[in-house]
């Protein structure tokens, strides 16, 4: 059964238009104890069949240990996104991207593409000055229409600095990890498994917090 009715295939179709490279959707899978990987799959090649310039690859979880590790994906189901030279630019979405979480897959194929607009200068002179890893979490539920949001942000950041490795993490899919992180509301925020925020909150809170891990 299609996720994507023929009036949103033909939405996407024209949004994909604006894409400038291609973007391959490397899958992370299991053969075994994966409840959401059939479906996951099923979606990212219904994604892939609407534009020439995006490119779908599963790869096993099990078999690939390096090719994880390069990632750092440790759940499955996992989408990294590469861009056309087969870079991996910190861009990940852990559990499928459907419901409203749409609303920040779509635009992260586009960015990662090479489309979007620069950051502010101010922001970009923070971004610059990291000189220590950054991960950023983002627990959502697909249900949650504020949630996107903060997933764009992130997604941005980690596009704009090599220093910085965000994803959305779908917090039912992987209920385990959302409770060792006490996430009772989404969208919710962990920076390097330490610092943390509630909410969609503007860019300068997403700096605040990645500043405190460079002290």
């Amino acid at each position: 059964m299609s996720l994507l009715n023929e009036q949103i295939q033909g939405q996407l179709k024209e949004i994909f238009g604006d894409m400038k490279n291609d973007v391959t959707l490397a899958v992370f899978t299991k053969k075994v104890g994966c409840e959401s990987c059939a479906d996951t799959v099923a979606f990212m090649k219904e994604i892939e069949a609407l534009s020439d310039k995006i490119h779908f690859e599963e790869i096993d979880f099990d078999s690939n240990a390096e090719r994880a590790s390069a990632y750092n994906v440790q759940m499955v189901p996992s989408i990294v996104m590469l861009n056309d030279k087969k870079e991996y630019l910190g861009v990940k979405f852990n559990g499928i991207p459907a419901g409203h979480e749409i609303n920040s897959f779509i635009p992260a194929i586009i960015e990662v593409s090479g489309g979007g607009e620069s950051l502010p200068e101010n922001y970009m002179e923070k971004l610059n000055a990291l000189e220590k890893p950054v991960n950023i979490k983002v627990f959502v539920t697909l249900s949650c229409p504020h949630c996107a949001g903060a997933v764009q942000k992130a997604h941005k950041l980690a596009l704009e600095s090599p220093m910085i490795d965000a994803e959305m993490i779908e917090a039912q899919t992987f209920y385990e990890l959302s409770d060792k992180f006490n996430v009772s509301s989404v969208p919710k925020v962990v920076i390097n498994d330490q610092y943390e925020f509630v909410g969609n909150q503007p860019l300068e809170v997403f700096l605040e917090e990645i500043a405190k891990t460079q002290q």
